[in-house]
């Protein structure tokens, strides 16, 4: 396409230079729309375009801010942007809010003649014609206004400036309405994400984790001083006592907490895919490696890992953790460039790490790079009094899962706590779901729990009766019913039937039945 034929004293030569120049700037101004939907950058960049190519000069755009919908100026050629400050126009305000009231074009030949032209911006010559066109999404209300004025030339080409003007505000519109329509959905997701954020902090937080013993108390002061900070934390404990919810707690509670949280189970990977799990690897790095892939800790960037069972990883590969532990570098398997992450890493344990150490089965270094702030979470048996807040909670668990109403009565929850609980937490959820199986009725009882098995290991165990409470076994207790009392004297009389029913003031034929009636599993000893 040819230069267009304009001269910035005499304007256009003739209606078809008008009209190529014209044609090359609708190209231009479509390439500028087309590269970003930063608005105030490409309209600033549209009205450079029409005062080079066109002649259309002190360009002005402004649009409706949806928040007041009043009109905001948000581009300007031939002023400081700066200078124009917080320019707004009422809609019927001045020349401008008369446009995009009426959504009409405005064509004015000689502006010092007009008096609703208010001159806000300082920028416009009264003694030149003035052009503005509404910006019209569709069939819908102006969303804005652009104006300019042309350079002197023949005022009977103003009508053909006027409808060359109207396809650019027709191209912006849509660059506007693609903006919006992103702007809308990166605060929906915005939105979205700060209400994930605030449900996940308040489902980790410490206030929804189950305790009020004092071994779980020192826990929870524990994981308050330490989320301040990104100190490393090895949470020592059992299976099943609770160690990936002290980890969410620690992060979710952290200044980290709106940054990437990732785990890892190290005891679930050997060496080779663990350590392309951790650190990634580079295309080609091995068979089946097709693309380049990031790894944990890339992933983790800014943010915390979580490495758990970090007891279970070979001598071989601690001494390649221990250095991303000290360093914060790395290599990406198959790759040759070092690199640096700010990550916080929480590690997790059930076993003993100090005897390892003494076996030479566990670098040293690495146990006290891992060992900064140990935090122990005591095993269920230590805090048998949570085990009544703790079963109704997991019973609640357990109703929404099952879609139907659950409790769980005071004669369940006195046999669980007879029990041993070597699984922990874990095992009592396991023992709660199962007995909600067996259980047809919307109350769990000492029955439902029966049926679990829990009699047969409370036996095993010889769990089944402490002797510091056999003398202290009231069988008149109104908390006891009928089948709690038939257990107790079994127990304290050895399981021979004539002995119990002497305790309970029944006869041998009595306390039979009730025991088959009642479905309890008699112990042979």
């Amino acid at each position: 396409m040819s230069s267009p034929k304009f001269d910035r004293d005499l304007g256009f030569l003739d209606r078809n230079g008008l009209i190529e120049g014209e044609l090359e700037a609708l190209y231009k101004v479509g390439r500028v729309l087309s590269r970003s939907l930063n608005l105030h950058e490409t309209m600033k960049a549209v009205l450079e375009v029409l005062n080079d190519e066109t002649g259309m000069e002190r360009g002005m755009i402004a649009l409706i801010d949806r928040d007041n919908g009043n009109l905001r100026v948000r581009a300007v050629h031939g002023l400081d942007t700066a200078e124009a400050g917080e320019v707004t126009y009422q809609p019927g305000e001045g020349i401008v809010g008369a446009t995009i009231e009426d959504g009409q074009s405005t064509i004015i030949e000689r502006l010092e003649e007009e008096p609703e032209f208010l001159d806000r911006l300082g920028l416009y010559d009264p003694k030149l014609p003035f052009l503005a066109e509404p910006i019209t999404i569709g069939d819908l209300d102006p969303v804005g206004v652009i104006a300019a004025q042309p350079a002197p030339g023949r005022v009977m080409l103003l009508h053909d400036r006027s409808r060359f003007l109207k396809m650019v505000a027709s191209l912006i519109a849509q660059s506007v309405r693609l903006s919006w329509e992103v702007e809308s959905e990166k605060r929906t997701l915005t939105s979205e994400r700060d209400q994930l954020r605030q449900a996940v902090q308040g489902n980790y937080g410490l206030d929804n984790i189950v305790g009020h013993t004092q071994p779980m108390r020192r826990v929870f002061e524990q994981v308050r001083q330490v989320s301040k900070w990104d100190t490393t934390v090895l949470i020592r404990g059992e299976s099943g006592t609770g160690k990936e919810l002290i980890a969410n707690a620690i992060h979710f509670n952290s200044p980290r907490s709106s940054d990437p949280f990732i785990k890892l189970n190290c005891a679930a990977l050997p060496d080779n895919l663990l350590e392309s799990e951790l650190f990634g690897h580079e295309k080609g790095a091995f068979t089946g490696a097709v693309n380049q892939r990031k790894g944990r800790f890339e992933q983790a960037d800014g943010g915390t890992i979580f490495l758990d069972e970090i007891g279970e990883i070979s001598p071989t590969f601690q001494a390649k953790l221990l250095r991303v532990l000290q360093e914060g570098e790395f290599e990406r398997v198959g790759g040759t460039r070092t690199m640096k992450v700010d990550v916080r890493v929480v590690a997790a344990t059930n076993r003993n790490l100090e005897q390892e150490v003494a076996a030479g089965e566990f670098r040293e270094d690495l146990y006290y790079r891992l060992n900064v702030m140990p935090i122990y979470l005591p095993s269920l048996s230590e805090r048998v009094e949570d085990i009544p807040d703790l079963a109704r909670y997991l019973v609640d668990k357990i109703s929404r899962q099952q879609r139907r109403k659950l409790t769980v009565s005071d004669s369940a929850i006195r046999v669980l706590m007879r029990y041993n609980w070597p699984g922990n937490v874990r095992e009592l959820e396991n023992c709660l779901e199962r007995a909600a199986v067996m259980c047809n009725e919307s109350e769990i009882d000492a029955q439902a729990i029966g049926l679990t098995g829990i009699e047969e290991k409370l036996f095993d165990q010889g769990l089944k009766a402490p002797s510091r409470k056999k003398a202290t076994v009231n069988f008149d207790d109104p908390e006891l019913d009928e089948r709690e009392r038939v257990v107790a004297a079994l127990e304290q009389s050895g399981w021979v039937q004539a002995k119990a029913a002497r305790l309970l003031n029944m006869t041998p034929r009595q306390i039979a039945y009730r025991i088959q009636t009642l479905n309890i599993k008699v112990q042979k000893i």
